[in-house]
């Protein structure tokens, strides 16, 4: 597109160090100030909101207030094609120093992390929020994309640049990472909302704010289907 690597490269920035266990995690997300309908990726989206309890360490989970209001501003559309996509073309998991950003999630959203000499985890304790298994085998977890990285292409990103996409990827300031057991994962594949909902319906609050305040960050459009069913998962969150 246009002028589309201009503005991004300009706003490519680190926009959040997260230090962990000796190692630097440096998310890749942009705080573009453009109004023309591109992705933008500010370390501020879904603050104001607060966390509920079930939050855990996911950063950027908005309010419910705030995640409605979201929602009613979210473009309704049909999904778009596939053609083209490969997950190639969502460059991750990013070097984090001497991290990357699989190993980055693992110790933010465990306890007890304990890494070898190359960053990887090699014992901790893990709670799969979406299903309530608990794990102390690092191989046992997926790193998941809230917003699956098919649902993202078919809803906008066909569109952006490979740059945004490895940002979206690998981001670590907006709810759209977390681990979680490698069965629930799987099990979602790149379905949405209306297609699939996390098995412990006590996250489904959570999700809905997540899933919401991603799309809304990105400028990603939702079908009338997956809008309905995040409204109905608002509506199980507690005042």
């Amino acid at each position: 597109m246009v002028g589309q690597q201009g503005w991004w490269g300009r706003s490519l920035a680190v926009a959040a160090v997260l230090a962990v266990a000796g190692c630097s995690a440096v998310d890749e997300a942009a705080s573009p100030t453009a109004t023309d309908g591109k992705p933008s990726v500010s370390a501020s989206a879904g603050a104001g909101g607060g966390q509920a309890a079930d939050d855990g360490n996911l950063p950027g989970v908005p309010g419910v207030a705030q995640a409605r209001e979201e929602l009613a501003g979210l473009e309704v559309a049909a999904h778009g094609s596939m053609s083209g996509y490969s997950r190639a073309k969502f460059p991750h998991w990013a070097e984090q120093d001497s991290c990357d950003t699989r190993e980055t999630v693992l110790e933010r959203d465990g306890t007890d992390v304990k890494r070898d000499d190359e960053c990887r985890a090699v014992s901790g304790k893990w709670v799969s929020v979406y299903d309530d298994e608990t794990f102390t085998d690092a191989s046992d977890l997926d790193i998941d994309h809230t917003v699956p990285l098919a649902n993202a292409w078919r809803s906008g990103a066909s569109t952006w640049s490979q740059d945004q996409r490895k940002a979206f990827a690998n981001d670590l300031t907006h709810p759209q990472l977390l681990a979680v057991s490698a069965a629930s994962n799987r099990s979602k594949g790149d379905q949405g909302p209306d297609e699939w909902q996390p098995p412990s319906k006590t996250y489904w609050c959570t999700y809905a704010r997540s899933w919401t305040s991603v799309k809304a960050t990105y400028k990603l459009s939702v079908t009338a289907a997956e809008k309905d069913m995040l409204g109905e998962m608002l509506d199980t969150c507690t005042p």
